[in-house]
């Protein structure tokens, strides 16, 4: 009997026949069944796991349809002999650690694991009060409707578009629907040959940085900023200038006109969250233009931002195509989903288009085929309306927090009403990660600034409080309980 073989610990967030169905596949593959024993009898098995019979029946139809397995009259299931031998090759190798291992530190001309990163803990959902950035409030997610979209893509109309390798393009959709129905509403109007899908915001940075700089390029970042942008422009050996930020966004001024590239946040500023101001907007648009500067647009939350009249995007003002714009699904859809896009000049997509096919290709074209669907039908603007409401909402309820709990520690006067997240300022002598770790301990979850400022010795008494993640009712309890930690050290 093969009883003994049967012993699963169920995981609660999966399905019973689906972590069955696996553990028996995995044991057919391992070749961990005998061919002439009979698999246990659908009610023996269901007793064994403490299941329903229906459930054990279901599966071993499904492992028949496979051809994992076949039944054989008045006698049960079977192993299928061409399931039987394993395919994995052994060849009993031990590894040894001696002197001829590699030594791959040496070898190494890039270590980007030695940059100082933003650090977010794969289990933040576990945490009562998390007070994380860039995550979403997973229960407003549309299930629903994107398994409609997932469903239509698979269906015969439209898996031919994605099934087959695209080499270098886009699924024409997707792009069709990004210029029509996204950039407009930035003020931005393009042909497809001046949009390039990528994988997000980073991978776009990458793709530029990789492309356009040197040792002897120049780049400006907002500090604090984007440690990310640091970090990739670093990584090609660019020249880096450190631009300060103020209440009306990054400053410009003649520091930024030696130049060649200016990075940009202007929608909401990261991690500050203001608004880069209309005669700032300007000033930029002619700095580049004057002193041939290339600005960077990346368009950070403004496809949830609440104003009624948002201003628009640079590169809608753009006269001399002098404005690369870099936009993400992220923030509106999902942060899991890692879809991104470019807009630019069309001799600057071809080029990056190219390094692009030599890196993936393409971005995953199922993905971009359901997205296109889901931007279609309509199911992204009403998810938008939602997402906007719930955020007003929850900015409305962090801000009366801290004017009740933490009032001495803005920054600012106005949160922006396209920031998904506040930034505050501890004390001088606060140092933010001793007081993130003790915060973590009462089921806090908090982001340190330090990491944000791109200068060294930066100011360890910053700190942002992200609300897309948390549920509504716990923002005022968790900066209740925030504010308890922080008497601590004050």
């Amino acid at each position: 009997m093969l009883e003994q073989y049967f012993h699963i610990e169920f995981d609660p967030e999966r399905t019973l026949q689906d972590q069955i169905r696996e553990f028996i596949v995995n044991l057919i593959l391992t070749g961990g069944l005998p061919l002439d024993e009979p698999l246990p009898s659908s009610r023996h098995l269901s007793k064994m796991l403490g299941v329903s019979r229906n459930t054990i029946v279901l599966i071993y139809e499904s492992l028949v349809d496979s051809g994992f397995i076949e039944a054989r009259s008045r006698k049960g299931f079977f192993v299928n002999h061409t399931f039987h031998n394993t395919e994995a090759l052994s060849t009993n190798l031990v590894q040894e650690e001696n002197a001829s291992s590699p030594d791959w530190s040496a070898r190494f001309q890039k270590q980007p694991s030695n940059e100082i990163n933003i650090v977010k803990p794969y289990d933040w959902q576990k945490f009562e009060y998390p007070f994380i950035y860039g995550q979403v409030q997973k229960d407003f997610f549309p299930l629903e409707q994107w398994r409609d979209c997932v469903r239509k893509s698979m269906s015969g109309q439209w898996n031919k578009y994605w099934i087959n390798d695209l080499v270098d393009s886009d699924d024409p959709l997707l792009i069709e629907q990004i210029r029509t129905r996204l950039l407009p509403r930035r003020g931005i109007y393009v042909e497809s040959s001046e949009i390039l899908i990528t994988i997000g915001t980073q991978n776009s940075l990458y793709l530029l940085a990789n492309l356009l700089c040197n040792q002897t390029t120049k780049v400006a970042l907002e500090n604090p900023g984007f440690r990310d942008a640091l970090n990739i422009f670093s990584l090609f050996n660019a020249k880096i200038h450190r631009q300060p930020i103020d209440q009306h966004g990054l400053i410009v001024n003649d520091d930024l006109k030696t130049c060649d590239y200016l990075y940009v946040t202007p929608s909401t500023q990261v991690p500050t969250g203001v608004e880069l101001s209309k005669e700032r907007r300007q000033r930029l648009l002619n700095l580049s233009t004057k002193h041939d500067c290339i600005i960077i647009e990346d368009d950070y939350d403004a496809e949830v931002n609440m104003k009624h009249n948002p201003q628009p995007a640079l590169k809608a003002l753009d006269k001399n195509n002098r404005v690369i714009y870099i936009g993400s699904m992220s923030k509106s859809i999902s942060p899991g989903l890692r879809v991104g896009f470019m807009v630019a000049d069309e001799e600057l997509i071809t080029e990056v288009r190219a390094l692009r096919r030599l890196m993936y290709r393409h971005p995953p074209v199922n993905i971009q085929r359901q997205l296109s669907l889901f931007l279609s039908l309509g199911y992204h603007d009403t998810y938008l309306r939602k997402l906007r409401v719930i955020n007003a909402s929850k900015l409305q309820r962090i801000n009366a927090a801290i004017d009740r709990h933490l009032p001495n520690m803005r920054t600012s006067e106005h949160v922006s009403a396209g920031a998904t997240s506040v930034w505050l300022k501890a004390p001088e002598h606060v140092n933010t990660e001793e007081v993130a770790w003790l915060a973590a301990q009462s089921s806090i979850l908090m982001e340190p600034g330090a990491v944000h400022f791109t200068a060294e010795n930066p100011p360890q008494n910053y700190f942002r409080l992200g609300f897309s993640a948390i549920e509504s009712h716990k923002i005022e309890p968790g900066i209740a309980a925030l504010k308890n930690v922080f008497d601590h050290f004050i």
